[in-house]
């Protein structure tokens, strides 16, 4: 007995080692960006985590010097669009292979499936020729339309949460005289709230940093995004710019961590959506 208890505490002082070990290799670079963005100069590198003297004078750069502002602007317009019409895609998508047969049923859902398994960047030179032959480039219509396509390949996660939810309250539902919109809207949408965050919380975020399209797709100053906008800006040999890329990268990261910080919980439960089916 006392072995087994011997043992018990070596795995758990084992895994509160690792976990604090994980926890330094995950905060000391964000750390280290956020006391760089407050530095004095242009380089990144001090034999020192907290600047000697402190500045805000790159927060100021980046909206006195630069187009920031514009591209802060542009990303939220795009993020909060493509988030929309995301969960909207994914939710019927995910309603239409939980609750109805058809023929071709199986093989759309398997389609979706494969498609999902390779990343989306190797349709970026068709996805280019074909926004070009349609006069899009250099759009944000052009970019939502790219980020919110592939959502329906996520439908599995909703598929797996709607079959969770009893079908018995649907067929109450159907004999109150309620349709198929009406079950969707009035029985299934409320029950799903919290994989409905966590798909817009995912969603935001992916989208509010995307950088490949982005950068494909998004042509002049005016239309970038701030993934963009801060590559350009350290992307040439001579470019010094780094505690302004510190500082505006600080910037860039408030909104998704003020969102995953406000619907904690609820990602954690969309996250587990769908695990099981009861």
């Amino acid at each position: 007995m006392n072995i087994y208890r011997l043992r018990q505490k070596m795995w758990l002082a084992i895994s509160y080692v690792l976990l604090i070990l994980i926890a330094v290799v995950t905060i000391y670079p964000a750390l280290w960006i956020v006391f760089s963005s407050f530095r004095e100069g242009t380089s990144l590198f001090s034999e020192t985590l907290l600047p000697q003297k402190w500045t805000l004078e790159h927060y100021r750069e980046l909206f006195t010097t630069l187009s920031f502002g514009t591209w802060y602007i542009n990303s939220l317009k795009i993020s909060i669009i493509t988030m929309v019409l995301s969960v909207i895609f994914q939710l019927l998508t995910g309603y239409a292979f939980s609750r109805f047969r058809f023929k071709t049923r199986k093989t759309i859902m398997s389609g979706l499936f494969v498609i999902g398994l390779f990343p989306s960047f190797l349709s970026l030179m068709a996805v280019f020729v074909l926004l070009n032959n349609m006069k899009l480039l250099n759009t944000h219509t052009a970019l939502i339309m790219v980020s919110s396509a592939g959502a329906a390949v996520g439908y599995l996660l909703v598929k797996g949460y709607f079959d969770t939810i009893p079908k018995s309250l649907e067929e109450a539902a159907i004999i109150d005289g309620a349709s198929n919109w009406g079950v969707f809207f009035r029985i299934l949408l409320p029950l799903s709230r919290p994989l409905i965050v966590y798909m817009a919380v995912t969603s935001f975020a992916g989208t509010f940093s995307e950088f490949i399209f982005a950068q494909t797709i998004l042509r002049t100053e005016d239309k970038q995004t701030l993934a963009v906008g801060l590559f350009n800006l350290v992307n040439t040999q001579t470019s010094t710019q780094f505690t302004v890329f510190a500082a505006g990268s600080v910037l860039v990261s408030i909104p998704v961590v003020l969102i995953f910080i406000i619907f904690q919980r609820m990602l954690v439960e969309g996250l587990t959506a769908g695990a099981e089916k009861g």
